[in-house]
């Protein structure tokens, strides 16, 4: 029961993820060298897949969105982690807590069922070779990829939902460095059995469930790939492809069944698991995805040395 007198909550403290001023230092100088890592490199993977003409295929422009998410999600959290490394009460309002969250969620979810797109785009070119062409055409990957922002944000505006019907009435304090369902829940002044329950099945239950099936099919192709693994170089390639997805599948589902798929307790692992899931991720994401793809590499020397050559002109 919500509580009929109650002075609603404004804004949350955010405990940090330290509080020694020389770890804080240390924690700055790490995670801004990665900001800037993610940055750049997902810009010039987006710019080498469009205008590179070589790079048309559907799995191209796949990587090319996921690259997109991809600077999206670590600018969620971690331009407002770099500031309050400075700074001695670390503050966020309801409304920017409720917005961080929001996008978090949105960003977050629609990154899944793009890897979930993607699994289903090498699943036609390893399966159905002489059709994938047809079958993957630009106006279907756009299709999939418009579900997978449609499906992001019905999922997110379910957690915003349940989470702005909550009382607030203090305390307001965080125990994080964001605002994410999982801590704010905790400090309603309500009963949030319920809540609690809807966020653990839309948010828990859909990454056990994509983690569950993604694994499985991925499983099936390498079983397919390895019959023919004597088949020369592209069977080669189409492995090393699979074992990548299979990288990203495991480094991006892990962190997300550990932190919604259980009650929302606090756990000392929380931290960590956190800063893994919003800023060491984004930055495995372009090294293990495209970076290890040599026509990918390929075209972005050519692209910088473009760049080069006409600066020098």
């Amino acid at each position: 029961m919500e509580p009929e007198n109650y002075t609603r909550v404004t804004e949350f403290v955010l405990t940090g993820l330290s509080q020694t001023r020389e770890m804080q230092l240390i924690l700055f100088v790490i995670f801004l060298s990665f900001y800037f890592f993610i940055l750049p490199v997902n810009i010039l993977i987006i710019c080498t897949i469009k205008l590179d003409p070589h790079l048309t295929s559907p799995m191209y422009f796949l990587l090319a969105n996921l690259a997109f998410l991809d600077i999206w999600y670590s600018s969620i959290t971690a331009p407002k982690m770099l500031v309050d490394f400075f700074v001695e009460r670390k503050i966020i309002s309801f409304g920017g807590c409720i917005a961080q969250l929001f996008f978090l969620h949105f960003v977050g979810a629609s990154e899944m069922f793009l890897l979930t797109v993607m699994a289903f785009d090498r699943y036609t070119a390893i399966c159905r070779p002489l059709h994938y062409a047809t079958i993957m055409n630009r106006r279907l990957c756009c299709i999939l990829v418009a579900l997978s922002w449609i499906g992001g944000f019905i999922h997110s505006i379910v957690q915003v939902v349940l989470i702005v019907r909550l009382p607030f009435c203090g305390p307001n304090e965080l125990d994080n460095y964001f605002c994410d369902i999982t801590q704010v829940v905790r400090i309603a002044c309500a009963n949030t059995f319920s809540e609690e329950l809807v966020m653990i099945f839309s948010s828990g239950l859909i990454s056990v469930v994509c983690f569950i099936a993604l694994l499985v099919s991925y499983a099936f192709l390498l079983a397919m790939l390895k019959k023919h693994s004597g088949s020369g170089e592209s069977t080669n390639r189409a492995i090393s492809t699979c074992y990548s997805h299979i990288t990203i599948v495991v480094l991006m589902f892990g962190p997300s069944i550990y932190i919604y798929a259980r009650p929302f307790d606090s756990f000392s692992p929380d931290k960590v698991v956190s800063v893994f899931h919003t800023v060491i991720f984004p930055l495995l994401n372009p090294i293990i995805y495209t970076l290890r793809n040599k026509e990918v590499k390929t075209a972005m020397r050519k692209l910088l040395s473009r760049y080069y050559l006409c600066r020098e002109k």
